[in-house]
Order: structure tokens, then sequence, then C-alpha cells
């Protein structure tokens, strides 16, 4: 489901967002949806529990999850409140992009198989709409 790889020069915390972000997106996580305690996310990833929290934040932040105090953290929306400008948005994306296609080409695959993955994933986020 989520994964985190220790390896990768993309830092863990944005790792993690994004991969929050992706389940969101994919409808793997729908609105009500609970998300597993900071403690608990962090223990299964092996990762620090500061970090799922801040990712936490960002997420809630961006208006997706909301969190209460013992009643936990949960998805409310599938789709991000605009909170500031389109074109440092649309930076951000970019700059994801970018890396996730330099990661490719570093592991040795082709342009070819790398428009590939890049056109699975995008049937695969937007075939329901």
């Amino acid at each position: 489901m989520l994964t985190i790889s220790l390896a990768s020069p993309v830092p863990i915390h944005d790792q993690l967002v994004a991969g929050l972000r992706g389940l969101i997106a994919a409808g793997q996580l729908a609105e009500g949806d609970e998300l597993p305690p900071v403690r608990q996310l962090a223990a299964d990833l092996g990762i620090n529990l500061n970090t799922v929290a801040r990712a936490y934040r960002e997420l809630t932040d961006a208006g997706l999850l909301a969190s209460a105090r013992g009643r936990g953290t949960i998805v409310i929306a599938t789709v991000e409140r605009a909170s500031g400008p389109k074109a440092e948005e649309r930076k951000r994306i970019e700059a994801s992009i970018a890396a996730a296609l330099g990661d490719a080409k570093l592991a040795g695959l082709t342009r070819e198989a790398a428009e590939s993955m890049a056109a699975r994933q995008i049937e695969r986020l937007w075939k329901h709409v």
C-alpha cells in the first residue's frame, strides 16, 4: 500500500506525502477513511514519528486530512483546497515528476519504458474522470 525507500534520494517526508496523495488520488483512500496513528505508521514504515506527524500536518493544511484528539486522522476530501498561487503548485508537481523521471533514468530505464510507466499511471488516475 504505502512504501518508503530509505535508499531513494527523495526525502522520506516527501515520499510519505507523495504516497498518501497518490493513495487519495487513486481512490484507495476515500473520504471518511481513517489513517493509522502517527506512532503506528512510523513503526510500520521504520521511520521517525515526527516525519509522519509533519506529513499529516502538511496534508491537513492542504485540506485533505483532519485530525482530532482521540479520533485520529481521517481523509476529509479527495481534492485539495486552493491555498496558494497555481504557478507554485505546478512547479511542485513538475519537480516531483522530474525527480521520478530522473530516478527512472538512473535506474537504467529506457525513455520508452519511462513513458509507458507514466502512461499507465495517468490511465490509472484519470480512468474514472
